[in-house]
């Protein structure tokens, strides 16, 4: 077991790989009440096209959610109960990329750490609870499908990507989860529920070796079978519309902007990246900057304003929207005031600013065992340590973002999607 010691983040981790390719993280916090677990696997809503003993495997959209669901479901009853009665908090969730299982306790922590390997680890699916959630999921993903936030989402991936399984929903829809099978769901977990397509991570008054000692018993000997993924042909770097607009019962328009970026590398770069783009968004939407304020003084846009950058394998994007009754006014000011801060530069005072608050901001989330965990789960599929982050801080540059406000200034880069009011705008 390896001690990794983060000087400036005051961070002791422990890291082992388990002879079946688990690899494990424990952060340990002495005197501290709560302890946090959180297992993953390196699968998630885009992986629908892979590769598993030598033979192309096409699935319907939402397997990897659905999976989620059923990874519950134990031959004996259910997982989700059965850590509930142990004083246990346990939920999960599915993104793009990952899945992810996890619980917090403050006490009984390795009884529920056993519970947690051993219905991950172990898939249990009958025709009749395959049927069950399909009407379950089903309804949820009609409610899903009202919801105008949503809505604009989707319909922006959509004009962004031509190709990219980010264009889909995580949950599916409706009509793909029809075709979902237990053999669907047995082969998915084959395929990507092995130890070595997955990590676990810890935080916590727990002890290191006691962690690894319980999952080496627990969890399956073998390692699993090589998978090749498939997202696709490779994207162009234009979108592949500059515009969707839909009609939903809302009371004002809600729009949501966004500029496709070249995907990052797996590694350093991946998580370089994602630092450059927040900060870049901090200087160019966030409530500090001058474009901001001017658009706020003219009531063009409100306090439900939000922007942000994100990135999966295969793609990354920075998108900023909200409601506004001119969406289409809005859009134009962001992309000339990109285009004017990436000639001109950003005001360094400003940026420096925005560096130290973005870093003081990631060093609080450390607190949260919850965010250190998916952290570092997300950083050990993508290549990067996610606890390096202070070195990569201080190699942006404020050159570096003014070439990603250029990049989003250019013709063919955006993309506009707007829900608007049914009937004309209120």
């Amino acid at each position: 077991m390896k001690r990794l010691t983060y000087s400036k983040l005051g961070e002791t981790v422990f890291r082992s790989e388990l002879d079946n390719g688990l690899t494990v993280f424990v952060d340990r916090k002495p005197g501290f009440g709560k302890s946090y677990a959180f297992f993953a696997t390196n699968y998630g809503g885009n992986d629908t096209r892979f590769r598993l003993d030598g033979v192309w495997q096409e699935t319907p959209a939402g397997v990897a959610h659905f999976l989620e669901h059923k990874m519950f479901d134990t031959k004996d009853g259910n997982a989700l109960q059965e850590l509930a009665a142990n004083g246990a908090s346990p939920n999960a969730f599915t993104s793009s990329a990952i899945t992810g299982y996890y619980f917090e306790c403050t006490q009984h922590f390795e009884d529920n750490l056993r519970i947690l390997l051993s219905f991950v680890s172990v898939p249990w699916f009958t025709k009749q609870s395959v049927d069950k959630e399909q009407g379950i999921i089903g309804q949820e993903i009609r409610m899903i499908e009202d919801n105008p936030s949503w809505r604009v989402y989707v319909n922006l991936m959509t004009a962004l990507y031509h190709h990219h399984p980010i264009r889909t929903n995580v949950a599916g829809t409706v009509e793909s989860i029809s075709h979902i099978t237990e053999d669907t769901l047995y082969r998915c977990h084959k395929a990507f529920y092995s130890p070595d397509n997955m990590v676990l991570c810890v935080a916590g008054d727990v002890d290191p070796e006691r962690v690894v000692r319980l999952a080496e018993e627990v969890l399956p000997r073998e390692r699993g079978a090589e998978i090749r993924r498939d997202y696709g042909p490779e994207e162009p770097e234009t979108v592949c519309r500059d515009r969707m607009e839909e009609r939903m019962e809302v009371s004002a328009p809600q729009f949501l902007f966004g500029v496709k970026l070249p995907a990052a590398q797996q590694g350093e770069q991946f998580l370089r990246r994602r630092l450059l783009g927040e900060l870049t968004c901090a200087a160019w939407l966030g409530s500090s900057s001058p474009l901001y304020a001017r658009l706020y003084r003219e009531g063009k846009i409100n306090d439900g304003f939000s922007y942000g950058y994100e990135a999966c394998p295969g793609c990354a994007f920075l998108c900023a929207g909200g409601e506004s009754r001119d969406p289409e006014e809005v859009c134009r000011a962001l992309v000339e005031e990109a285009s004017r801060l990436g000639r001109e530069g950003i005001d360094p005072a400003l940026w420096q600013r925005l560096k130290r608050a973005a870093y003081g901001s990631m060093v609080r989330q450390l607190n949260s065992f919850q965010n250190l965990c998916v952290e570092q789960a997300e950083g050990f599929f993508r290549g990067y340590d996610y606890l390096t982050f202070p070195e990569l801080f201080e190699s942006i540059r404020e050159e570096d973002a003014r070439q990603l406000l250029l990049r989003a200034a250019e013709d063919g880069a955006s993309a506009l999607s707007v829900i608007r009011p049914k009937g004309g705008e209120a």
